[in-house]
């Protein structure tokens, strides 16, 4: 199905969000992600659904000051 994944469309297989991030080799990061602009926590992932022309967010947390 396409999606968009931070701005860039591309091709994937998964059905779910917890999948589309072991897809893209996330599943071991430590991420925030939004689905359609609204935050999903760790925990509904695996029971997101994703359908066509959904848009994700996914992003590392970074430290800084």
């Amino acid at each position: 199905m396409q999606i968009e994944v931070n701005g860039k469309r591309l091709e994937a297989a998964a059905d779910t969000l917890a999948a589309l991030l072991r897809e893209l080799d996330y599943d071991d990061h430590h991420v925030a992600t939004a689905l359609n602009q609204k935050f999903v926590r760790r925990t509904d992932r695996s029971e997101t659904r994703l359908k066509e022309g959904d848009k994700i967010e996914i992003v590392s947390p970074r430290q800084g000051g």
